[in-house]
């Protein structure tokens, strides 16, 4: 590992991490050995697995390019992770170009590092911020990201959950629970939502894919609940149910690679699947009334 980047305080190199894997699986190069050797097992069971991610990094483009056309200005993006493939920011100014204000959320250090490190060179850290966070406390979150004096949480914003809701939230270690939190906790951050904002969330399911995935999706939730974060795939219904009472924005909840594909960018790579349930990752955007 001496020819590795070195990490930042507080990283785990005994573990593969969610957001160094998915980094790898665009291509990025903000990982370690320990990260790399878990994606090759994943890659080599599942090789469907880097098409999909780098489908759902290019929804994330589109989501943010359909709400900047929208008038959305702000965007808090929670579970963002590395910035591999585009962030947010650099997509919203493309359209409105000292406009959008962004704040970028991650539990992981590597992440929260990089993304700074992108702010202070690309971005403007008058309307953009990362902060280090636990989403499993959206009170405190909330109250952490109105302090950056980027976001005014009062008035309608955009919340981004992409891809980070299969992963398990487990309660704290102290509470004696074990059941996964992410529908309370995407309760929470409805209720915190002014009105006028939308909720976009996407997640991967085992339900309505292709019968020549379901094997490989078995074995993709065996492989990250042995090594890595243990992961979940909820139903069309249960990913619904996650939006509440918003209202959502058409095509409604649909696959990655169908929702909005007339806004990718000029220059975007090409994703192919055989269909678009391939994808495996369903997407949506909801507006609170």
């Amino acid at each position: 590992m001496a020819d590795e980047p070195f990490p930042p305080p507080g990283v785990d190199l005994d573990h593969p991490s969610v957001a160094r894997v998915y980094d790898y699986y665009l291509g990025g190069t903000t990982n370690w050995t320990i990260d790399r050797e878990f994606a090759d097992e994943v890659i080599r069971e599942f090789p469907l697995i880097r098409p999909i991610a780098k489908a759902n990094r290019l929804f994330l483009h589109r989501l943010v390019r359909h709400l900047v056309k929208q008038g959305v200005r702000q965007f808090v993006d929670i579970g963002s992770g590395v910035p591999t493939m585009g962030h947010a920011h650099q997509v919203a100014d493309e359209l409105a170009p000292g406009e959008s204000r962004v704040c970028y959320v991650d539990y992981e250090p590597v992440a929260v590092a990089h993304s700074e490190t992108l702010l202070r060179e690309s971005g403007d850290l008058d309307r953009h911020a990362v902060i280090h966070a636990d989403m499993r406390d959206p009170l405190r979150l909330w109250d952490q990201i109105a302090a950056t004096g980027v976001i005014d949480v009062d008035e309608p914003l955009a919340l981004l959950l992409i891809a980070v809701l299969h992963v398990q939230q487990p309660p704290a270690e102290d509470s004696g629970g074990t059941d996964d939190l992410g529908p309370a906790i995407v309760a929470q951050f409805r209720d915190l939502l002014a009105p006028g904002s939308v909720l976009a969330i996407s997640h991967i399911t085992d339900q309505g894919v292709p019968s020549d995935v379901d094997a490989g999706l078995v074995e993709l939730k065996q492989l990250y609940d042995r090594s890595s974060s243990p992961v979940i795939w909820r139903s069309r219904e249960e990913i619904q149910a996650l939006f509440g009472p918003f209202e959502m924005l058409e095509p409604g909840l649909t696959w990655t690679p169908s929702w909005h594909p007339e806004e990718s960018g000029a220059g975007a790579p090409q994703v192919e699947f055989l269909t678009p349930a391939h994808s495996v990752i369903l997407a949506g955007a909801a507006r609170k009334p």
